[in-house]
């Protein structure tokens, strides 16, 4: 293990994860926040900055190994900005590059910086998984804002002496997840009947704990040096599968009416939801083959013991 990580978004689901593996595995971590760090484990060291395109970081990185920069503007549904790719670009271009050029300068070996498998896109069809081969199509300002920092990233790596990581996850969940997956689980441990028993396309999602097993990996495996990862479960999983196994860890049975894909994308897109319609009845899958064969990496965990413990800890929170 790294001796010494600088992280930041250690508040967040991702970050948080992975700021509690690192104090596991016996890491000297070094956090950077924003808001409120009550939250944080004891023994980490706490660095406060309002933002990071503007910060000076070099005190903050002396003695530092590694740096997991989790921190980002994420995607958001109906943004209100006037310009959201200059938002995005503020935030995930500029403020990584400007965290990534002080890390180098302080002597920091390796800078894992977790991107987004939009930056290869928004859809595959079933059976053409992404790779990392592909060429990036990312077509929102999240995503575009994604490919710019990791461009940034190597072009960094090959005049420095600092290594760098990129990590591309798909949808992420695991306990205490929010937004549209504890939605579904709220909707199926109500009972409520979801028309989506026919629909057959794929889906990779990885665990929480899968990701930042990979992240930690990233750290200090030899092989991992300059290189892009994607990131899943290795298990693809249909909507209609998903709901079903997610049902099972909540001791549910899920109540799915056989409508359709067809039907329920013609609605979708009649209501101008088209990007919801994308992540029901669309694929997306990614090939992991890399991770694999290069870091010699593995999903420890299966997605239905993920599963159960995302369903564990919601029927716990539900009591509170």
């Amino acid at each position: 293990m790294t001796h010494s990580v600088f992280l930041t978004g250690a508040t967040g689901f991702v970050g948080g994860a992975v700021l509690r593996r690192l104090i596991s595995d016996g890491a000297n971590v070094t956090a950077a926040v924003r808001g409120n760090a009550d939250a944080l484990e004891k023994g980490v060291q706490v660095v406060r900055f309002d933002a990071f395109d503007t910060t000076h970081w070099q005190e903050s990185l002396v003695g530092i190994d590694a740096v997991v920069h989790c921190a980002a503007r994420v995607h958001v549904m109906n943004d209100a900005e006037t310009d959201p790719l200059a938002a995005f670009r503020k935030v995930n271009v500029q403020g990584t590059l400007s965290l990534a050029e002080q890390a180098a300068q302080a002597g920091v070996r390796r800078f894992v910086f977790i991107s987004s498998i939009k930056v290869n896109g928004e859809g595959t069809l079933p059976g053409r998984p992404y790779t990392t081969d592909d060429r990036p199509e990312p077509s929102d300002p999240y995503g575009i804002s994604k490919f710019e920092a990791e461009q940034g990233l190597l072009a960094l790596a090959e005049r420095t002496d600092m290594e760098v990581v990129i990590i591309r996850p798909v949808l992420v969940y695991g306990p205490g997840v929010k937004a549209n997956f504890l939605n579904m689980m709220r909707w199926l441990d109500k009972g409520v009947p979801l028309p989506f028993g026919a629909i057959d396309n794929r889906r990779s999602l990885v665990a929480l704990d899968n990701l930042v097993d990979l992240i930690v990996t990233s750290l200090t495996h030899p092989a991992a040096a300059n290189q892009v990862f994607l990131v899943s479960d290795g298990e693809d999983l249909s909507t209609t599968q998903l709901l079903h196994k997610t049902a099972a860890a909540l001791g549910k049975s899920a109540r799915l009416l056989p409508i359709p894909s067809w039907m329920l994308s013609t609605a979708a897109n009649l209501m101008g939801k088209k990007a919801l319609s994308q992540r029901l009845c669309g694929s997306l899958q990614v090939d992991i083959h890399k991770a694999r064969t290069l870091l010699q990496w593995s999903p420890p965990v299966s997605v239905d013991n993920a599963l159960k413990a995302v369903a564990v800890q919601y029927m716990s929170d539900k009591k509170q």
